[in-house]
């Protein structure tokens, strides 16, 4: 009698002769074989993992599986984001340690891991945490400082008063921080940037080198933001004085000049105070900008802004016509864009449109649309940007321009040139990265701070500058770290002239962590440099990357940053870390999405435990293309026995005793198609059709009978990236002493596999009517008559020529009726 399916008896089993064995291990240099480095973005260790987690290092790791058995010397390492705050709110929650907390997640994740049966090699294991890695952050960093791409200012920064820390502009979303979702303040403090703005052009200009979703390609496109226009000289004068000051704005719309009516700086802008200073208005202005400060830029750029402002004592005088214009401060307007100054064209853009109206700012017309009645200003209800004819504009009325072929705008902006009014100008989005925190458990920022001195690097022999094993690592909201309260780690001698020095208290933002990882797998455990460039050229740049979206503008394009610096110091070849990008789609749970600090999460260790891993793969990825959403049934684990593990019982049971007879012609046929199907569709990313032809194929050997043995092994390689555990268990089972992980891919002959005939399905108005074998070969319009010369059609066509025939060749022709 066949041995019932129990996973629990084999699993465990294999998970650890796969981990003692090194099965999955590769060396430095991948040799003859063609090298596929497969990674996913590793993971913060929150502990064990539930089945949104599993579903894409499930998707990296079948893939990796097939690859190996496509010939490939397959890297797939794993390791750890292990800094960063979420660690710490959780520390301190438990009144625990970090590195404690953190270290004993990384236990259960890494046994959650080999129990889903991952392939990762093991030896490459990276903990972001420990001093073995971030003595690398540290002499990368001072690597940057030393030419000039890291440096310290003061600056407005976003404070987040939850988490209390700074946060890099790519960390707010929607206005909120991006990880505790509390509206940020805005603070003047002293902090660590990254000059990644050196490298917009290249980030920009090397997209093309890469195989990513089209939507994030523009998401990173519009984040940096390179737009061409003029920068233009306006000379403000202020009540009562006749001298002039030079003011410097960028526009994408030289050829409107002529249209502004006001000039405006950014609320926050130190000349607007200065404007005030003394005057009647300081008040009012102080007041303004108390309350824009604590909005996030959101709000600013968005309905909630373009409204407010304060009337400066000044006038801006254009130089394209010397027109004096009136100075305000506005709250749409920030300094951390350009030049933190705007001529205002209130007929022709949104924003200055809704300030102008709100204040009864004169409206001039200077680009009227083509093939429309002239524009009124007074009866005009929101802007008119975009192409037409120049109007009221000095020597270019009556020239067409269209922003979009620059048609015109650059003859404008020539003519700025020409006369000293104004020049041509690249602008950016993009800000510098800002890196410090002021946070415990993070990297140490490696500067010594001197008085005699002033910013001192500590000396490469001296790193790593280790965190402090401290007690108290409670944040505080006066944006200081709490390292600045240990003055054992703060006190020290200045290694240039030997006098009393302190310490930088800040730390690094994780994601300079996450900006180079990938490399240290290559060449983990070296003590003397963060990596091998020989071992790097081996196995770069990582040729399949796997994870989620949401890291479009912070870690992906940090990464990017990285790779490219890497390039300019000599310890890379290539130009992109990652060459394709995969972004599986995001798992919920009966609607809501799944979340550990709620508890709505599917765990993946009960999974396991009731059905098996193979199973928890399994329904993971049949459940829904890799890319597309997926919403757990509200009996989550239920659905997982019923359809996983119960096709996967079905098919122990059908291939637990193969026979030694000769695999039928028929059946053989069917075996060659299925390879080559699921060979497509593995090629594809097609995991979940992959498996519903899988299911085809058992269903042809249950008519069989006793399934011969060589089809049954050929089924089970097409399974083993799928279902490693029972294809091993049953491999071996066959007799076979290798690991059925280290066997080729199944082939197939294409005679073999060609369809001869198919069903094609016959409908009248959508609804199925008949169905007839044809040949695979058909043309529509043999299809046509096929289905016109069926009496079972016939009956519903009642004598009538069908309005319309929509064929998809050579499997469905429905015809229209009345």
């Amino acid at each position: 009698m066949a041995e019932t399916y129990d996973p629990q008896a084999f699993e465990p089993r294999w998970a650890h002769r796969w981990e003692a064995e090194s099965v999955y291990a590769v060396p430095d240099d991948p040799g003859d074989k063609p090298k596929r480095f497969v990674m996913e973005m590793f993971p913060y260790p929150s502990g064990d993992l539930h089945m949104g987690h599993v579903e894409n290092y499930t998707i990296a790791d079948a893939m990796a599986r097939y690859w190996r058995m496509r010939g490939y010397c397959v890297m797939h390492p794993m390791g750890y984001d292990a800094f960063g705050l979420p660690a710490e709110n959780a520390a301190i929650k438990r009144g625990i340690h970090p590195q404690e907390w953190t270290l004993s997640n990384i236990n259960k994740m890494r046994s959650s891991f080999l129990r889903l049966g991952y392939s990762y090699d093991w030896n490459r294991e990276v903990i972001s945490c420990l001093p073995d890695y971030y003595k690398w952050n540290q002499w990368i960093f001072l690597e940057m400082y030393r030419r000039g791409l890291a440096y310290r200012k003061t600056s407005p920064v976003n404070w987040c008063p939850v988490d209390k820390t700074v946060l890099a502009k790519e960390q707010i979303s929607t206005g909120v921080c991006w990880r505790c979702g509390s509206v940020p303040e805005v603070r003047d403090l002293t902090q660590w940037f990254l000059k990644i703005t050196d490298y917009s052009d290249r980030l920009l200009d090397d997209m093309d080198q890469l195989d990513w979703a089209e939507s994030l390609l523009t998401m990173q496109r519009n984040w940096i933001g390179r737009s061409q226009g003029a920068e233009v000289v306006f000379k403000m004068k202020t009540a009562g004085s006749d001298e002039t000051v030079d003011f410097s704005v960028f526009t994408t719309r030289p050829d409107t000049l002529w249209g502004a009516t006001f000039f405006v700086l950014a609320a926050e802008h130190p000349a607007a105070a200065e404007m005030v200073a003394g005057t009647d208005q300081e008040a009012e202005y102080k007041n303004f900008v108390d309350e824009v400060r604590r909005e996030s830029e959101i709000d600013r750029l968005g309905a909630k802004g373009a409204g407010r402002g304060v009337r400066m004592p000044a006038v801006a005088i254009n130089p394209v016509n010397g027109e004096e214009i009136p100075a305000w401060a506005a709250d749409y307007v920030l300094m951390g864009y350009g030049t933190g100054a705007i001529m205002a064209v209130p007929a022709h853009d949104q924003r200055d449109f809704t300030f102008a109206r709100r204040h009864g700012i004169p409206i001039r017309v200077v680009v009227q649309p083509e093939e429309q009645k002239p524009l009124d200003p007074d009866t005009m209800t929101e802007a008119a940007p975009g192409t037409g004819v120049l109007v009221n504009s000095g020597p270019f009325t009556g020239t067409r321009v269209d922003p979009q072929t620059q048609d015109g705008i650059l003859d404008v902006i020539a003519w700025l040139d020409e006369q000293g009014k104004g020049t041509r100008q690249i602008n950016y989005r993009q800000r510098d990265w800002l890196v410090s925190r002021q946070r415990y458990w993070g990297t140490p920022i490696p500067i010594i701070h001197c008085p005699q001195c002033g910013e001192v690097p500590v000396p490469d022999d001296e790193l790593p500058v280790l965190l402090p094993s401290q007690a108290d690592y409670t944040p505080t909201d006066d944006a200081v770290s709490p390292l600045a309260n240990n003055s054992d780690f703060v006190n020290v001698t200045c290694p240039r002239c030997g006098g009393a020095a302190r310490r930088e208290t800040d730390t690094l933002d994780t994601f300079f962590d996450s900006s180079w990882y990938f490399l240290r797998y290559c060449d983990p455990k070296n003590p003397d440099a963060a990596f091998e460039p020989e071992k790097v050229a081996n196995w770069g740049p990582v040729d399949n990357y796997f994870g989620g979206v949401e890291h479009a503008v912070m870690h992906l394009i940090y990464a990017r940053f990285f790779t490219k610096f890497f390039k300019d110091i000599g310890l890379v070849e290539f130009d992109e870390p990652f060459l394709r990008l995969f972004n599986q789609g995001h798992v919920s749970w009966d609607g809501k999405e799944m979340s550990k600090s709620t508890g709505h999460v599917i765990e993946a260790s009960a999974t396991v435990d009731a059905y098996g891993a193979d199973s928890a793969r399994t329904f993971i990825l049949f459940s829904s293309p890799p890319a597309a959403d997926y919403d757990f049934p509200a009996d989550g684990y239920g659905e997982i026995g019923r359809v996983a593990n119960s096709w996967l019982s079905r098919v122990w049971r059908i291939l637990q005793e193969p026979s030694q007879a000769p695999v039928p012609d028929s059946l053989n046929r069917q075996i060659h198609r299925s390879v080559k199907a699921i060979t497509q569709d593995m090629e594809e990313f097609g995991l979940n059709t992959a498996i519903a032809k899988m299911m085809e194929l058992v269903n042809a050997f249950s008519r069989h009978g006793s399934v011969p043995r060589e089809a049954a092994e050929k089924f089970l390689r097409l399974l083993a990236p799928i279902a490693p555990f029972l294809s091993e268990e049953l491999w071996h089972r066959y007799g076979n002493e290798d690991s059925i992980h280290q066997q080729p891919w199944p082939g197939y002959d294409e005679e073999l596999a060609a369809v001869d005939k198919v069903t094609m399905v016959v409908q009248v108005n959508g609804k199925v009517r008949d169905r007839m074998d044809v040949p695979a070969g058909i043309t529509e319009e043999e299809m046509r008559s096929l289905a016109m010369g069926s009496d079972r059609v016939k009956e519903y066509l009642n004598g009538n020529e069908p309005l319309k025939v929509i064929s998809v060749p050579p499997k469905l022709v429905n015809l229209v009726v009345r």
